[in-house]
């Protein structure tokens, strides 16, 4: 299926490694042209080089912390005037209700809430002005299903699918989309981190408790970066038109429930 974005250019953050570089991937492989964003400069690099040399589209790197006043605004310079955003932002740590205080859940909203909507507030004007914008939010499985550990990803997570939910309402007639995807557990650094708490909390191996895990997902596997990618592809192409507000699940069936 040919996604019609051939040409288009994207901002994709935190796309140097795990989910936003199977995004960033993705998109590559459409023709599209890429600003890719992440901490880390030399990774960063390196994942550009490839895409590069694998879909011969147009990579801009900006190596800034986006979560920060001043990161945005290098990478705002670089991105001002994309057709597609994908946001994107590590989880906040693990741990207990009684282990956080005001400045981690602030810290936490910073990162997987108020940054989101600054990037789309800087960036979704312009998308309304041209007539055409897609904005896919990469959130969490928690915002459907919490997961008590990551109340502080749950409580800022759910916070941005609140406004999405509102705004993406209020574009969709001037052709802009807004979409998220909540993934569940995908083979990135991430989900090595949480294996590891397990493993160190209950005694047993990385190996054991990473298939221990397995077992509660319905489809017997992590999911992969290339796939989640394919999805957000999709939700950024000229078919997703009448995709609207919508909170897509990529979690191999863990999440039990009707709708």
């Amino acid at each position: 299926m040919d996604l019609g974005i051939s040409g288009k250019r994207a901002l994709v953050c935190a796309s140097s490694k795990g989910l936003g570089r199977g995004c960033a991937e993705a998109l590559a492989a459409e023709g599209v042209h890429l600003v890719m964003n992440a901490r880390g400069a030399e990774a960063l690099e390196e994942a550009a080089a490839a895409i590069r040399a694998a879909h011969g589209v147009e990579v801009v790197t900006v190596a800034a912390d986006v979560t920060t006043e001043a990161g945005r605004a290098q990478v705002l310079e670089a991105a001002a005037d994309v057709d597609i955003l994908v946001t994107n932002a590590g989880g906040p740590p693990p741990g207990m209700w009684t282990d956080w205080d005001r400045d981690d859940f602030i810290a936490a909203l910073d990162a997987n809430m108020l940054t989101p909507i600054a990037l789309m507030k800087a960036l979704v004007p312009g998308m309304i002005d041209r007539g055409w914008g897609r904005v896919v939010n990469i959130t969490s499985v928690s915002v459907k299903s919490p997961v008590a550990v990551l109340g502080l990803s749950n409580s800022a997570r759910a916070g941005l699918t609140g406004y999405v939910a509102g705004t993406s309402r209020q574009v969709a007639g001037k052709g802009v989309i807004i979409n998220n995807l909540l993934p569940g557990i995908h083979d990135t650094d991430r989900a090595t981190a949480l294996d590891g708490g397990v493993s160190r909390a209950e005694g047993i191996s990385v190996a054991e408790a990473r298939k221990k895990r397995e077992a509660t997902i319905p489809a017997g596997r992590y999911g992969t970066a290339a796939e989640f990618g394919a999805a957000c592809a999709f939700l950024c192409s000229q078919h997703a038109g009448f995709i609207v507000g919508q909170n897509v699940l990529l979690d191999g069936g863990a999440t039990n429930a009707t709708f």
